[in-house]
């Protein structure tokens, strides 16, 4: 009570808000942070801002919070560097949705969503033949086709997907070339302007009349059409990820120098509180980081998707954040958005390489 909030949050899709992330790094780099700010939990934190020793570190207030108890082990250890914590995770985001409208896939003759790439391509040659585009795809600029692409990597890579990110499996791999391969597939089906269409933009064209049948995008996709009131629509894991959980988090830390360092503590609080994860959740299509959450104050989905965190294989997301450095983040991005643009699989796995070898992956 009293406290004024300033909100200076800027827009961006994936959190790639290039914007955003460059006046950040601006006034970390000049002495002048906010008392806080959004980021992924994990390699986006750790690597541009705890390494560079911008950060403080949260131990004992997790500690005194009790923050260990309330968060799964293998989520404060996403959160943690060199055995410290260093932001307090706010929800919990699944990546490898598949949003689907009922209606729409009835028009090919289906009944259920797609299990596996084979029966989505199947379904979207039936979608082709009524004149309706199978995904939504916005690549007016690199982010979105990262993001479907690395749930179909997952599903081509399997248990070895965490090699490419340390060098035990490189990104010449032909399971790499699979998944570029499916992608490339995937844009045939795609709304045909989506190389002019934002990512701000896609959830207006899936609602509408003539928009695709499909989307695979992260479940706040669930918040904004539960904001639109629109109700056409439903959900599965994506094509062969079934029994997995791309898994990505908002988290908030406390930078050094904080101006309003007390304050800045008392914001995290609410953010890590049982009340504050259930306040707000609900509203954005996440679900809590804690494991103590209501579960009266969730909807279906987000029932569904808390019981898939606790049984499926957790993997960590690539366009948001979790599995690599922001520096590979941003050149990855830019390879699927030139296979998107170009589509050449052999150059877009180029690209890749480099920007494995350019991120020290291995080294």
């Amino acid at each position: 009570p009293g406290v004024e909030i300033q909100n200076a949050a800027l827009t961006g899709g994936a959190g790639q808000g290039g914007n955003m992330k460059a006046l950040l790094e601006t006034r970390m780099m000049g002495g002048e942070p906010p008392d806080s700010f959004q980021v992924h939990l994990g390699r986006e934190l750790i690597d541009s801002h705890v390494i560079p020793d911008r950060m403080e570190p949260l131990d004992e207030f997790y500690a005194a919070e009790g923050l260990n108890e309330a968060f799964p082990p293998d989520l404060v250890a996403i959160a943690s560097y060199d055995g410290k914590p260093y932001s307090v995770p706010v929800n919990i985001h699944r990546s490898n949705v598949l949003w689907y409208r009922p209606s729409k896939l009835e028009a090919a003759g289906a009944t259920e969503p797609p299990k596996t790439w084979d029966e989505f391509f199947a379904i979207a040659e039936k979608l082709k033949e009524a004149g309706i585009p199978a995904l939504a795809v916005a690549e007016n600029e690199p982010n979105f086709s990262g993001h479907v692409f690395e749930t179909i990597l997952t599903s081509t890579m399997g248990d070895d997907y965490l090699g490419l990110f340390d060098g035990t499996v490189g990104w010449d791999d032909e399971r790499v070339t699979q998944a570029l391969e499916i992608l490339n597939k995937a844009f045939d089906y795609a709304n045909p302007d989506y190389l002019s269409t934002s990512w701000g933009d896609i959830n207006d064209r899936f609602v509408a009349d003539d928009g695709p049948a499909m989307m695979i995008m992260g479940d706040w996709t669930h918040g904004v059409l539960k904001s639109k009131e629109f109700t056409d629509y439903h959900w599965a894991p994506s094509p062969d990820t079934e029994g997995m959980f791309i898994v990505l988090s908002d988290s908030f830390g406390l930078p050094k120098g904080a101006p309003h360092r007390e304050n800045a503590l008392n914001f995290l609080r609410i953010v890590g509180s049982r009340e504050g994860q259930d306040a707000f959740n609900p509203i954005k299509g996440s679900i809590p980081a804690r494991v103590d959450a209501d579960p009266s104050v969730y909807d279906e989905y987000q029932l569904e998707a808390m019981e898939a965190f606790k049984t499926n294989k957790l993997v960590p997301s690539i366009q948001h954040g979790a599995a690599a450095k922001q520096s590979f983040v941003l050149d990855y991005a830019i390879a699927v958005n030139n296979l998107a643009t170009n589509r050449d699989v052999a150059a877009a796995q180029a690209m890749l390489v480099q920007a494995a070898e350019d991120a020290g992956f291995g080294q």
